[in-house]
């Protein structure tokens, strides 16, 4: 039922699987050269150049890696150069990377191995929906950004000093969530009086996903400028390649110690001209417009199946990021775990690919290829419908799938 290059769920292929101009970079420059990154080439030059029109003036230097975990791993230690702090505050339920360094800031993660190190800091997630401020708090942002400074002041209190703040611009793992209007404005100020930075991570969610704006934290306000953005996944449409964008200020701080930052491949003659080609296929297919009515289409006929299925307690999203939270009642909003994850295996038994998220695994993440049509978005709402239906038919409550006797 899907073109080969696309799928409904969890996707790190922004302009959809074996791009054809994106194949043929990759071979062409394959073809003439590939070396590491001591070796001049105009690629490397070009490429921070076009991401550099994308973002903010003030982030204007540029680190290329392989992946998203070394983009913040290497976030991490630009923060500790140019503070000289050590702390990091984070939001709970959050997921940066793979390496040691980042597990040690994933709440995720680490609640599973070795636990929260003394130098890690957990905020609040600042979900709406189920978090501890919700859709009739009069100011959200505000109050989750109190959290922060709540944090930060405990933190201060043990003579302890705070090196950043990592955040996904749009917490993924946590849910799907969409932090409040104005939240990170507030929590840069309260990090940035304690001698912090503010750290993007837009890995899962940055090239013009989010349909309004090439990066997720644009949501937040124009004048809202991150002092670090990490990238990753999309970046390279599956080639390995990732950035991490600063200002000078902070890059100057890192080269003063006299060690040079050198990355192998990490901007490699190859990766770059990857890279070159998501960016022109993004605009040349004007992708991001594209997410923004794609995702909007898809968002009503979810309302829909809202409106119609109980056990749907929440749609929120923007763009092609959408979640669509499960519950077991109303009053409570217990997530549906099981019946998550029975929807999601009936979807794969019609060749459609979702997956949960979220602290109860009952979230149904969508976050498609952008090239994902309005008639995909129909199609696969339609299943869902005939799947949600068919089992509120069968089962005795949602409490459980136990079919009738």
């Amino acid at each position: 039922p899907f073109p080969a290059r696309e799928t409904a769920g969890r996707c790190s292929l922004p302009v959809g699987h074996c791009h054809p101009l994106v194949v043929r970079a990759a071979h062409g420059q394959n073809q003439m050269l590939n070396t590491n990154s001591r070796y001049l080439h105009d690629n490397i030059v070009d490429y921070a150049q076009r991401l550099s029109e994308t973002l903010p003036e003030k982030l204007c230097v540029f680190y290329f890696l392989n992946s998203g975990s070394e983009a913040n791993d290497l976030a991490l230690r630009l923060a500790r150069q140019y503070t000289g702090h050590w702390d990091v505050v984070v939001l709970d339920h959050a997921y940066h990377g793979h390496l040691s360094s980042l597990i040690d800031i994933s709440p995720y993660k680490f609640r599973d191995l070795d636990g929260q190190k003394e130098w890690v800091h957990v905020a609040p997630l600042p979900d709406t929906y189920r978090g501890l401020y919700r859709e009739d708090h009069p100011n959200p942002a505000g109050a989750y950004a109190s959290e922060v400074q709540r944090v930060v002041n405990n933190v201060q209190e043990k003579g302890r000093k705070i090196a950043a703040f990592f955040v996904e611009s749009l917490p993924s793992v946590a849910g799907q969530i969409i932090p409040p209007a104005g939240y990170f404005p507030e929590v840069a100020e309260h990090i940035h009086r304690a001698g912090g930075l503010f750290v993007a991570d837009e890995i899962q969610v940055g090239f013009g996903r989010v349909g309004k704006h090439f990066w997720a934290f644009q949501l937040q306000g124009e004048d809202f400028v991150p002092d670090i953005v990490t990238m990753g996944k999309s970046i390279g449409n599956g080639h390995p390649v990732a950035c991490v964008a600063t200002t000078q200020a902070v890059a100057r701080a890192f080269e003063a110690t006299g060690v040079e930052y050198f990355n192998t491949f990490g901007g490699s003659p190859v990766s770059c001209a990857v890279g070159l080609a998501v960016l022109d296929v993004l605009e040349k297919e004007q992708l991001r417009a594209h997410a923004a009515s794609v995702g909007s289409v898809l968002m009503e006929l979810l309302r829909q199946q809202k409106a119609k299925h109980p056990i749907i307690g929440d749609v929120r999203g923007i763009g092609l990021f959408i979640g669509v939270d499960l519950i077991k009642d109303t009053a409570t909003r217990t997530p549906a775990t099981e019946e998550a994850n029975y929807v999601v295996s009936r979807l794969k038994e019609n060749y459609i690919l979702l997956s949960t998220d979220g602290p109860g695994r009952n979230v149904l993440k969508f976050k498609p290829p952008m090239c994902f049509s309005v008639d995909n978005a129909r199609h696969v709402v339609a299943k869902m419908d005939t799947i949600l239906t068919d089992m509120e038919k069968k089962v005795r409550s949602c409490e459980t799938l136990r079919l009738r006797p």
